[in-house]
């Protein structure tokens, strides 16, 4: 038998469950309930940022056009798979956290830097007056250099700072964002 994610009730935690968050769109809710079957799936203790990426590729048109349609996108859902049948082994015992910043609580089940992830992608959305969408996580899962996420993607040949320098050219403020993003963008 594999072990499973915990999953507690909100009453027993204090908080609702991350992918019932109204904070996320239909699409992210969908990507962080994938990659909590994927985690399970793996028999890994919880949910890391690499288990996000996948699943943001596997679901997610608007975070898989950012790669394009080319090699490198091949390459990084290649190595993606190969962590998943075995490579993902040696991160089993541990906690992805980077040890960075503070340990987010509230989110049963993800690792310290999945869940600041979610906490930013949350943040970045709420900055364009929009529910979180895949393209916000994919942003936030490569802010931290000892995150799994940007671990795959190097292995895979793709630098996340230009990742993230599309995501910021290609993501447009809304005009009806108030206190919108004009000055910040």
């Amino acid at each position: 038998m594999q072990p499973q994610i915990p999953r507690q009730s909100a009453h027993e935690h204090g908080t609702q469950r991350v992918d019932n968050d109204a904070r996320l769109s239909d699409e992210l809710a969908s990507v962080v309930g994938g990659a909590r079957r994927r985690a399970v799936r793996d028999g890994d203790r919880q949910i890391d940022t690499a288990h996000l990426l996948h699943s943001l590729l596997e679901s997610g048109p608007e975070a898989r056009a950012v790669f394009g349609d080319g090699p490198p996108l091949a390459r990084l859902l290649g190595y993606l798979v190969q962590r998943s049948i075995g490579y993902g082994l040696r991160w089993q015992s541990g906690v992805e956290d980077s040890g960075a910043g503070p340990v987010v609580t509230g989110s049963a089940g993800f690792s310290p830097l999945a869940a600041a992830a979610m906490e930013r992608a949350c943040a970045r959305a709420a900055e364009r007056c929009r529910a979180a969408r895949g393209v916000d996580l994919l942003d936030a899962i490569f802010v931290d250099p000892q995150a799994r996420a940007v671990e795959v993607l190097q292995r895979a040949g793709i630098d996340p700072g230009e990742v993230r320098a599309r995501l910021a050219d290609g993501t447009p403020w809304p005009p009806e964002c108030v206190g919108g993003g004009e000055a910040a963008h």
